[in-house]
């Protein structure tokens, strides 16, 4: 069915409208004649002025999507919980700073997005939304959460960025079904050894938090293939680390590293390894084994020199080696015939490494003192 983009020809038509979109025509209100439209099943309302909901929304009773991102809400009306089919609501970028516990009422619920709003707390009447499976709640004000909030068993998203977390809840192990959870620019000192009893979590996000360190149990989160554990204050590394045999994308920039357990040189399926603005003063001779390898970035730290094993990367594409106080390269640098990018610059380099001339796909080379 065509979609309707004005809403009197929509109330001429109100028996055949299904699909209503008044996204980003500077509505400031909704008529109560909305409520006519009752073979609705998409309302989408993004992009206006909205402040509040007409009551009437409720006789939509066939809606399955509303949008209403980028407006001005400050609240719900109670007539929400009414829309008995609802399957996804989109709320994000609007002035809320509480949700109705009547929410919990949208049995339906799949995709409810409220990132970008005022919310300090979370009803714990969450835990009803059973059929939840795409939570974002990033870039709000949530000092915690409710542990009920554990109990959405086919939860796979959960957006929590920049919120003001300082702990999850131990209960977080339930959410057995989670792919993707997003923790990054919170106040987490540490992460609960039950988050690493999410045996499908595929991906972490971690970074700009206050952890000191890792429980060594993240060795359980054994589908884990992306890590972003950027501007922490991690000082070391669990050597159990070093079983998370998909590991793809490990992100370390910005902690406090001095150096890097080879253990880290097992994870076999390693193709990006960021450890930019650290304090690393040599790397492990094991660094070959990381054959997957095709970014590697080691710029900010105090590396006087690599080792041979370098040469084993053959894979490697990208690599950033600014910052750092090389005086050379080692001959093996040359057998990384892949390279396309190498930085090298402020480094201590008395001429221009000619092992430099053996990358022939060398398409950027930065190599200032």
């Amino acid at each position: 069915m065509k979609p309707y983009h004005s809403l009197t020809d929509a109330l001429k038509d109100s028996g055949k409208v299904t699909i209503l979109n008044l996204g980003g025509q500077q509505l400031s209100s909704l008529p109560p004649e909305i409520g006519q439209l009752t073979n609705l099943t998409e309302l989408r309302l993004a992009g206006n002025r909205l402040t509040d909901l007409p009551p009437e929304i409720s006789q939509l009773s066939q809606l399955t999507t509303l949008g209403l991102a980028n407006n001005q809400l400050t609240g719900l009306p109670l007539e929400i919980s009414q829309l008995a089919q609802l399957t996804t609501l989109g709320l994000a970028n609007n002035q809320l700073t509480d949700l109705p516990s009547e929410i919990s009422q949208l049995s339906q619920l799949a995709i409810l997005d409220l990132a970008n709003n005022r919310l300090t707390d979370l009803p714990s009447e969450i835990s009803q939304l059973s059929q939840l499976t795409i939570l974002s709640l990033a870039n709000n004000r949530l000092t915690s959460l409710p542990s009920e909030i554990c109990q959405l068993a086919q939860l796979t998203t959960l957006g929590l960025a920049n919120n003001q977390l300082t702990d999850l809840p131990s209960e977080m192990s339930q959410l057995s079904q989670l792919i993707i959870i997003g923790l990054n620019g919170n106040q987490l000192t540490g992460l609960p050894p039950e988050i690493c009893q999410l045996a499908q979590l595929t991906t972490l996000y971690l970074a700009n938090n206050q952890l000191a360190n890792l429980p060594p149990e993240i060795s359980q989160l054994a589908q884990l293939a992306t890590l972003y554990l950027a501007n922490n204050q991690l000082a070391d590394l669990p050597s159990e680390i070093s079983q998370l045999a998909q590991l793809t994308v490990l992100d370390l920039n910005g902690n406090q590293l001095t150096d890097l357990s080879p253990e880290i040189c097992q994870l076999a399926q390693l193709a990006t390894l960021d450890l930019a603005n650290n304090q690393l003063t040599d790397l492990p001779g094991t660094i070959g084994q990381l054959t997957q390898l095709t970014e590697l970035r080691l710029d900010g730290n105090q590396l006087t020199e690599l080792p041979e094993g370098i040469g084993q990367l053959t894979q490697l594409a990208i690599l950033h080696l600014g910052d750092n106080r090389l005086a050379g390269l080692p001959p093996e640098t040359g057998q990384l015939s892949q390279l396309q990018v190498l930085n090298l610059h402020q480094n201590r380099f008395s001429r221009f490494p000619e092992i430099i001339n053996q990358l022939v796909n060398l398409t950027y080379s930065s190599s200032r003192r």
